[in-house]
């Protein structure tokens, strides 16, 4: 767990990860530089439980929760957890009862969410239907890093090469995943309630406008470029560990950057759909702009 002022639901959150049903946690904590009562609050829960907490500067989730899974020590399987969230008692079991056959082959599974208010009650979620491809992986964004549990072969992979552009921790990790060939489940059943405050580093919009807007600022601001940057990242860390036929999607998308007959094939290509059409069609836009 990466922390940062999270006092409000800090305690709630970590009952729930102690109250998991039929498996063995350990829970490490790294604070990203709080200024609110949640270092006391994890000084109390390492006085009590089985919870290790240090501090650090403020990186920024993606960099800190990278941090924690290179300090996480041995384990079979390692899960992310935001600060203020709500797991249901069976998220690692389920998780783990779906990997354990997968030991020596890198592995992650994560799942769909469940939306709810600051209160926990539920409100209407983002269903997702993912294609599971790599193509995919390189034009949507989907995964919650909060649902993902990898095997420590995964974990031992991802360790290997630390990327000098990295635009969230779960995004990175998914897209290695998929670059590399190892198995990925995801399950439609969420086992997670994904907290809704308004406060969040990131979240999904239940609100029809909101979602385009933050799809527009994407493409225009946010993003400008950064798919391009993290298949150039992979390429650079993982080429050589790819399957042929992943390699050859990398190759062409990263071409199509300085290449514009490869671009334009890019805008068509079928290996690069996903499940979602609007993030598709916006893909497709910044090809045609250059700016994916």
């Amino acid at each position: 767990m990466s922390s940062y002022n999270g006092e409000t639901f800090l305690d709630e959150q970590l009952e729930s990860i102690e109250a998991q049903k039929d498996v063995q946690t350990r829970i490490l904590v790294r604070d990203d530089g709080s200024s609110d009562h949640t270092r006391d609050i994890l000084d109390q829960w390492q006085q009590k439980t089985n919870l290790k907490w240090y501090s650090g500067e403020n990186i920024g989730p993606a960099r800190s929760f990278m941090d924690l899974l290179r300090q996480a020590g041995d384990s079979c399987y390692y899960a992310f957890s935001d600060q203020d969230d709500y797991w249901l008692s069976d998220k690692l079991k389920v998780a783990v009862d779906k990997l354990e056959s997968y030991e020596k082959r890198p592995a992650l599974y994560f799942c769909q969410t469940e939306l709810v208010d600051k209160n926990l009650n539920r409100v209407s979620s983002v269903i997702i239907h993912p294609r599971l491809t790599f193509g995919e992986s390189l034009v949507y964004q989907f995964v919650g890093g909060c649902t993902m549990v990898m095997n420590r072969a995964l974990r031992d992979i991802i360790l290997k090469y630390d990327p000098k552009y990295l635009s969230m921790h779960d995004v990175w990790i998914y897209d290695v995943a998929q670059a590399i060939g190892a198995h990925v489940v995801f399950d439609h059943t969420p086992h997670i309630l994904y907290r809704q405050h308004g406060g969040n580093v990131t979240g999904q919009s239940t609100s029809v406008m909101t979602e385009w807007k933050h799809r527009t600022g994407r493409l225009v601001k946010r993003d400008l470029h950064s798919r391009s940057k993290v298949a150039q990242e992979i390429y650079t860390g993982f080429y050589s560990m790819m399957p042929e036929e992943n390699k050859s999607i990398l190759s062409d998308f990263i071409a199509g950057k300085t290449h514009l007959k490869q671009r334009l094939r890019l805008f068509s290509d079928r290996r690069f759909r996903c499940s979602d059409r609007e993030t598709y069609r916006n893909f497709q836009l910044a090809v045609l702009m250059n700016i994916y």
